[in-house]
């Protein structure tokens, strides 16, 4: 199962709270310290991960939770994207000291739906558990995520609009 979501919105805090069986693995920290990157984006001053390594060094793990803004992009069953309020991700990126263009951009692909477009194009609606965190506490969050897990919550992709944003 992969749980992804625009960066700010609460992917890591909720994975850190699940009570699963489930190996949990944050894709970001296993990119860095195994070196499964493709270089350097200078324009976004941010690591480029390298998702066929990724996938290569994921291949032989069953049963785990992939947690990051790209584990859409991997071939699991499930994907869980997390959405939240495009005002709240920037305030929690400026609170990480992102910088002002790091956070509007963020904002901005939130209010356009660009990871969860991305995850339905690649694994199909029956596929997607979309979960609203804005006024969600962590607890909740990951709740909601054991449900997808469990298979006692059903799927759902488009609930969440924030177009207005824009």
């Amino acid at each position: 199962m992969a749980v992804t979501g625009t960066p700010g919105t609460g992917k890591t805090t909720a994975t850190d709270r699940l009570e699963t069986d489930l190996e949990v693995v944050h894709l970001n920290e296993i990119v860095r310290e195994e070196g499964l990157d493709a270089g350097t984006d200078e324009k976004r001053d941010s690591v480029v991960a390298d998702l066929d390594a990724v996938a290569e060094y994921l291949t032989d793990r069953d049963d785990i939770v992939v947690e990051s803004h790209l584990a859409h992009h991997l071939d699991v069953d499930r994907v869980v994207v997390l959405r939240c309020d495009p005002e709240r991700i920037e305030t929690r990126l400026a609170d990480r000291g992102e910088s002002p263009k790091t956070r509007r951009e963020n904002a901005e692909s939130e209010a356009l739906d660009l990871i969860l477009s991305e995850a339905v194009t690649a694994h199909g609606e029956e596929s997607i558990y979309e979960i609203e965190t804005t006024e969600q506490t962590p607890d909740k969050t990951a709740q909601a995520i054991e449900a997808a897990i469990a298979g006692t919550r059903e799927p759902s992709a488009g609930t969440v609009d924030y177009t207005s944003y824009l």
